[in-house]
């Protein structure tokens, strides 16, 4: 969130392609906090257009308390948001479904968020879903009642008990504020945009290795996270994108269950996940940590075509006598440097290569001359590995703590 918020001074028109308030976008505006998880990361931008496009699910209840929560900064938010009118709505009957699920799985369960996320998605392409546009059509709620006792019936099957009368109250009161927002064609909105000359950040929500096609199946998010998921979630063509902006931690974390090769079970990773705050934003949930992983930045970086890289959180790594990155992987006894079919269900040993910390804080540095050099050697090792260059470096939490190299 902060670094989209960092780019968008340059850009005309943020917008979300894919996800739903599954993950949060944090942000520091006048000193105080505040997470987005469906609202573009623009908003804060005056005269900057912000689109929640097509490829998106909508919380509407959510949607709203964001709104409010953005208002208490002064912000019109009704001026600059704008919405697909293709956008799949998120029922009360999904976060029964996702809960159903889960509980279901047991000990394989793959740490939903129970947003209701999952099941929307497979209502999206089962063509069953609802959409930001139907609900200006007079048939809405006859077709929300008919894919509600759809949902009973999954649900009915999962034995899976749940009053949802509150959730179903608090949703049709959210579906009238939703109405009085500015509801679009996005594709026909998003291309005029650009034919006019206007230059589109596209935001997305969750990392290349939650990806429902190329992340660490059966561990990964519903929708494509990558650049190809832009085109799919906005309505525009591929030869429209022009730069692809990758952002990696200088550490790893991940929330819920899945492979980490690299994650840290010692006081190294408690240091990470407390000085780094890393609790997940919508969820709470402590993030799981470890050293950066440089098969998975790679991987990540060629399915995306990145062209520059931001790295954020330096700053954790302040103060830590060795820092390590991951090279190369040990699959059953063997070396290698690609991500293997079935993370899961292979051993998987990182191999390191080992690097001298830096004592300085590095916080209020804002040369990246003034960096320690132990610092620039972990970056040029990096550069050189992935061969995509590191371009800015997040040294804190707040809006003008980003350093370009």
């Amino acid at each position: 969130g902060k670094i989209v918020d960092f780019f968008a001074k340059d850009y005309d028109v943020i917008a979300r392609f894919q996800g739903g308030p599954n993950a949060g976008h944090t942000l520091y505006v006048e000193d105080k906090k505040i997470v987005l998880h469906q609202i573009p990361s623009g908003i804060f931008h005056d005269n900057k257009t912000n689109l929640i496009g097509s490829g998106v699910v909508l919380d509407a209840v959510t949607l709203q308390k964001e709104c409010e929560a953005v208002a208490s900064f002064g912000v019109d938010y009704q001026k600059n948001l704008f919405i697909s009118e293709r956008t799949h709505l998120i029922l009360p009957t999904h976060r029964a479904l996702d809960k159903a699920s889960e509980l279901s799985k047991g000990v394989e369960k793959i740490g939903s968020t129970l947003k209701g996320i999952g099941p929307a998605y497979m209502d999206k392409t089962g063509r069953n879903g609802l959409r930001v546009g139907d609900l200006l059509d007079k048939s809405f709620t006859t077709q929300y009642i008919k894919l509600r006792m759809k949902h009973q019936r999954l649900l009915d099957n999962f034995n899976f008990q749940e009053d949802i009368t509150n959730w179903e109250e608090e949703f049709f009161d959210s579906l009238d504020f939703l109405r009085k927002l500015k509801i679009v064609n996005g594709e026909y909105f998003i291309n005029e945009k650009i034919s006019s000359g206007k230059k589109v950040l596209a935001e997305g929500a969750q990392g290349s290795m939650l990806d429902v096609d190329f992340g660490t199946f059966p561990y990964v998010t519903s929708s494509s996270t990558i650049t190809a998921g832009v085109c799919s979630g906005l309505g525009i063509a591929p030869q429209k994108i022009k730069e692809v902006i990758g952002i990696t931690k200088a550490y790893c974390t991940r929330v819920g269950s899945g492979p980490f090769p690299t994650e840290l079970f010692d006081e190294t990773g408690d240091f990470l996940r407390n000085a780094g705050n890393e609790f997940g934003s919508t969820t709470g949930r402590p993030r799981r940590c470890g050293w950066i992983d440089l098969i998975a930045l790679q991987f990540a970086c060629m399915i995306n075509g990145v062209t520059k890289l931001v790295m954020t959180k330096a700053d954790i790594l302040d103060g830590l006598d060795e820092l390590k990155v991951c090279n190369s992987y040990k699959v059953n006894g063997e070396e290698k440097n690609y991500i293997p079919f079935q993370m899961n269900r292979v051993k998987i040993e990182p191999v390191y290569q080992s690097f001298e910390g830096w004592k300085k804080d590095i916080s209020a540095t804002s040369n990246y001359d003034d960096m320690p050099a132990e610092m620039k050697t972990y970056i040029d090792y990096l550069d050189n590995f992935i061969k995509i260059p590191v371009k800015y470096i997040s040294n804190g939490p707040g809006r003008e703590q980003i350093v370009g190299v």
